[in-house]
Formats: C-alpha cells, structure tokens, sequence
C-alpha cells in the first residue's frame, strides 16, 4: 500500500527519529520510541447526529493518519452516501455498517488506533440511542477518558446527562465537553458559555474529578487538530493537544497489590509460577505475601517477564511471579500483601447494567465471573432503577435490556473485591446465563454487605403462605422444573396378584423416560414409617393414611408416587384419596383370582394360621370404577398402559 503526503515520514510534525549511515531510517530507534508511548484508551459519545464520527475522522484525516487509497475512497463516499453536503463527510471512516451510511447513525461501537510523537491512542466511537446503551458500557468499559458532544444549536439536553451518567457509573475520570458545530451559530462565546454552565450544573451531582470544555467545528475542523481562528476567545488548548498531554497515569490504583492468579506454570519439575496481569498495585521481588483465600504466606523469589527478570511489576504488565515456599495455589486465587487485604465476602451491593435480549428473571442462578474467579450467583433484591435520562429512582423487581439499577447479590462462595471507585479491576465483574452463556449483565462492586443488612427475599405474602403451611414454590414452577405433575398411582389388588411386579416395572419406565418418581410398596413402609402396626383393619387403616400423607407432601413438590398397596377397604381407598387429593389420586385394579394368586405365592398362601388375609379370613372389596383394570397375565404390557394414560391424563411428559 502507497502513501502520500499524509504519511508520518511526510509530516513536519513527525520528523525521523533517526538516521542510520546512508540515509536509511533507523527503524529500531522508531520502534523503540514507540513502544515508550503511553496509551490512551477514549470513548466519544452523544446525541445523534452530535457529530462523534465526524471528530474521530477528521482526527484521523488532520493527523495524516490516513492512506492514499482511503483518502481516495472517503471522497468518493462522500459525494455518493454522505451526509455533509459539498464537504468531506468524515463520519464514513467510522460508519462502517450498511445501515449506518444508509441512516447516518452510529448502531455499533467502532475502534479506531493512531498514534502521534507523543502518545498511541485507542478511539471508541459508541452510539447515542438509547436503546444502544449496552453498545456504549462496551465500549466504556476501559476507557480513559469521554469526550461527549453537545450539538451548539441544542446544548445540554436528555442524552447528554444520560451519557454523563454512563460515564460517572463506569468510573472514567476525565470528560471533555466537546462543544460541537459552533459554525452553525457563528463561533458565538456567549453560547458556549452558557452551554457550559449548564453542564456544570449537571455534573456537579456526579463524581467526575476532571471536566474539560472546547468548543469546536468538527466538520470544518475548528481547534480539532489546530487552533481556531474563528474562535480568538478561546485561550484553551485544541482537542488533539489536549488528548496528548492529558495526565492518565496516575488514574491506576498503584496502592493496593491485586495479583489475581490467571494460570499455574509448571513446565518441568524445576519452576513452578503463578502467572496473571497485575490488577493493581506494585508487585516487588522479596515482599511478603499472602494467598487467598487460604491465607498462607510465603514471599516472592522472582518476577518473570517476556523480556526476563524483573524487580518489581505493575498493571497492566503480565508476569509469573515464583515463591520461596511450595503453597496449593489455583486459578482464582488471588496473591496480596498482608497489610492490605481486600474485601472477602459472599454479600455485596453493585450497580448493574443489563445487557441481555431476555428480561432478567429473579429466580435464575448466574455464573459469576470476576477477575479469574468462577463461581454461582444470584440476584438478591434490586434496590431501584435509576432512570439514566433524569436520574429519577423507581422499585422494580426485574431487569430489562439497557436498564441500570442498584442490586444485591450473594455469590456461593466469597470473592475478592475492593469498590468498583477504588479498583476498576477487582471491582467489576460479569453475570452470564447458565443456560445460554450469554453475558447478561455487567457489574459495579459498591461495598460489601453484611448477612444481617441482607435484604429479605420473603414477602409479607409469603411469610402469610409459610405460616398456612404452604410452600413457595407453585405447582406451575414445579412443572415447569420437572416436565411433569404431581400425582399419584395408586395399585390395588390382592397379595400375590402381580401388583409389586408392575409397580417396580413402571419406576423403572418412568424413570428411563426422564421422570421424576417415588415408589412405596407395603414392604418398605412397613419396615420403617409403620413398623410398630399390625394387619388388623384399625392398624391397617393407620398404615395406608401415613403413606397417604407421604404422597400428598411428595406430590406438593411436583414428584409422581406409585404406590403397591392391597389396600382391601373402599371407604379407606376413599380417604387416601381425600388426604391425597382426587385429581391427584387415581386407582388401578389388578384384577387377579384368588386361585391365580395362590399359584403365584404358594408359600405365603400355605402358611397355618393366616390372619387379617384379604379374601381370605376378612373381605376384598374390588374398585367399582378404576381408572384402569389390569391382568396379571399382561404384566408385560401393564406399564405401557400406563404410561399411556400418563401421557392422556397431563401427567408426564407434560
């Protein structure tokens, strides 16, 4: 690719750093030069059509950062998609989306590197509808420093508070207030005044320490890269000197050691590092440390980096770090000084945008994922939604997409924090779905909460329902968790008629198929829950009332009980089905002979001296109408049957 003028060895402000003997540019000596740039990572943001785009390419275009080809290019779109009139429309440099040109909107954020003498620079050009707000956290989200656009013909209006809200939530330091098209109302100082005293007024609420104002002509290129002289009134420096002197580097937490371990390295048996970025603060070969959360201490032996050992490493360097003594240390845990520990905690408050499609719903367990910890979370209570247009507080009990709100969350195991104001690095963290592994929110770490300011995630209806005895968890829930509904198949017949054996057949059926299910036959009940009753029809009504009330509370919670009883009595198959419930309960008879149990159960029929038999020595009174009546001699086909009416009745699979 070819060059023009524009390039930077053809600018008189970029001169060659330096001459190898023949002429030739002595590219090391450049290379070095530019890898001790510091680098500046910017965001634009405004009101649609405030003229980000535009700024961003005619930085480019006024810098000489441009190629032949693109210049070509740009002019060439300008005159059949742009939006600038006879001028030069900047903004296509960025637009790069079909609907963006075809709308002259920003939709996407967009990246743009440069570097000048003195500084390398990262541009997020972020969208200014609302309904983009997660586009612009994205872009947001490293930023050094906003530069927020103010049309002069509109001055401060609803997006401009919303995008300084945004950028106070995301913790960016510095904001220069670009006030945009000043050729539109005559490089008026008056408007620009008061433009700008409005915004103080605004951003006094918010904790911004360092606001900046230019007035500027985007389009026409008024103190972008050079002074303006339509402008004598402004004493100020122009937006690309200021981008290249603004003070950044004391913006990172120097103060507080944050090593979060990324990766054991252990590649053979003489080395074994911990390697990761440094979050913050100065790692210094021979200080005492401490691993967390296990606490034990150790101090550091060497800092290993790509370009050897080190004395001490600070963010964003990635180093392995080594210890004297031999420690258990994992991914997620995280290496600290002593003396300065951060928060360790299950409970804490942050501000959460929700960047997911798909409301929020309260009852899901996300993953959480912060700095290089996993673990479990959930959504405690959300104290309110701020509206980021007023700034007006309102309860709600739900997240949709782009909204931004104050919430509680509990994690299933602690983490290592400090508040998201203080450390941007151990301060934020993501949740993302356990089903779709979507990102659907991204959070801002307020402080740690103690187990007793938990917010109560019962409500005086539920507490009302607890004391009822009732549960909280509907039966819709529990059908919705299981595929099924609660119910119970209850199997009547005489001992020896196959009951058990279609019993048992059907668990295992039911089970294969993905249900969820209980089996009580008279065996198991009467080893345990009914171990000290007989067979007389006082105790045996006792017996078939405790399994009743075991089906009912199995049945409460979603699960489908088959149970194998003789349960001879129609007047106590009526009150198990009462206790049960009689759209819970349904009845099958296995229509068995005496003579063909018998035959099945020889030894139990031969025994002398049998008492409280059914059929035998007190009565068997058969079901008038079961739902279904089953043959011993189809035991093979009995389950499918079942199954079947499962399937009719909505029981399972729902």
């Amino acid at each position: 690719m070819t060059t023009n003028k524009n390039s930077d060895t053809a600018n008189p402000n970029h001169p060659p750093v330096g001459r190898k003997e023949g002429g030739f540019l002595d590219i090391k000596a450049f290379l070095d030069q530019d890898e001790k740039k510091d680098l500046l990572r910017l965001l634009t943001a405004g009101s649609v059509d405030d003229g980000k785009s535009t700024l961003i390419g005619r930085l480019l275009f006024d810098s000489k950062k441009l190629y032949e080809d693109q210049l070509s290019a740009l002019e060439r779109d300008s005159k059949r998609m742009g939006h600038a009139g006879e001028d030069i429309d900047y903004a296509l440099l960025l637009d790069g989306l079909k609907a963006e040109r075809e709308q002259g909107i920003t939709i996407d954020v967009a990246y743009r590197y440069f570097s000048t003498n003195k500084r390398k620079f990262i541009i997020a050009d972020t969208p200014g509808h609302e309904q983009y707000t997660r586009n612009m956290v994205t872009g947001a989200s490293t930023a050094n420093l906003a530069i927020i656009l103010i049309d002069a013909t509109k001055g401060v209006i609803t997006q401009t508070r919303r995008h300084t809200f945004l950028v106070s939530l995301l913790g960016i330091k510095h904001v220069v207030l670009a006030v945009n098209k000043m050729d539109l109302v005559n490089f008026d100082q008056k408007i620009f005044d008061e433009i700008c005293e409005d915004y103080k007024n605004f951003v006094a609420q918010l904790d911004i320490p360092d606001v900046n104002f230019i007035p500027i002509s985007a389009l026409k290129g008024d103190n972008v890269v050079e002074p303006s002289e339509r402008m004598p009134w402004y004493k100020g420096k122009c937006m690309l000197d200021f981008l290249e002197t603004v003070h950044i580097s004391s913006d990172r937490n120097f103060d507080d050691m944050r090593y979060p371990v990324q990766y054991v390295l252990k590649p053979d048996n003489n080395f074994r590092g911990f390697s990761s970025r440094v979050a913050s603060g100065i790692v210094r070969k021979g200080e005492k440390i401490m691993v967390l959360p296990s606490r034990k201490t150790s101090v550091i032996r060497n800092i290993v980096s790509y370009d050897g050992e080190l004395d001490e490493a600070f963010p964003p360097q990635s180093v392995t770090v080594t210890l004297e003594d031999e420690i258990d240390i994992s991914r997620g845990d995280m290496i600290v000084y002593p003396d300065n520990l951060p928060r360790m905690e299950r409970h804490f408050e942050s501000m959460l945008v929700w960047m997911d499609e798909k409301p929020m719903d309260p009852t899901t367990h996300f993953f959480i994922k912060h700095a290089n910890n996993n673990t479990k979370a959930r959504i405690d209570k959300i104290q309110y939604k701020i509206d980021v247009n007023t700034l007006q507080k309102s309860e709600i009990d739900h997240f949709e997409l782009n909204e931004i709100g104050r919430a509680v969350l509990t994690t299933n195991k602690p983490l290592f924090f400090d508040p998201y104001k203080k450390n941007k690095s151990t301060g934020s963290f993501v949740l993302i779905d356990p089903v779709s592994h979507n990102t659907v929110a991204v959070g801002m770490i307020i402080d740690k909460l103690s187990a007793d300011d938990l917010p109560s995630r019962i409500s005086d209806h539920e507490k009302e329902q607890i004391r009822r005895g009732q549960g909280l968890i509907s039966d819709e829930a529990y059908q919705q968790r299981y595929k099924q509904k609660g119910a119970t198949l209850w199997i009547t017949g005489l001992h020896g008629s196959g009951k058990n054996e279609m019993a048992f057949s059907l668990e295992k059926q039911l089970f294969d198929m993905g249900a969820t299910v209980v089996l009580l036959d008279g065996s198991s009940v009467r080893s345990g829950l009914s171990k000290e009753l007989d067979y007389t029809p006082t105790d045996r009504a006792e017996h078939l009332r405790r399994v009743a009330e075991v089906c009912r509370l199995l049945n409460d919670q979603g699960i489908i009980t088959i149970c194998s009883f003789i349960s001879p009595d129609k007047h106590i198959r009526e009150q198990v089905a009462e206790i049960i419930g009689p759209e819970r309960f349904h009845l099958f008879f296995m229509d068995a002979s005496m003579e063909y149990c018998q035959k099945n159960k020889p030894d139990f029929y031969a025994q002398e001296n049998l008492k409280y038999v059914p059929g035998i020595d007190i009565p068997f009174e058969a079901p008038e109408k079961p739902a279904l009546k089953l043959s011993p001699t189809d035991n093979g086909k009995n389950p499918e049957r079942l199954i079947e009416y499962c399937r009719e009745q909505g029981i399972f699979p729902l």
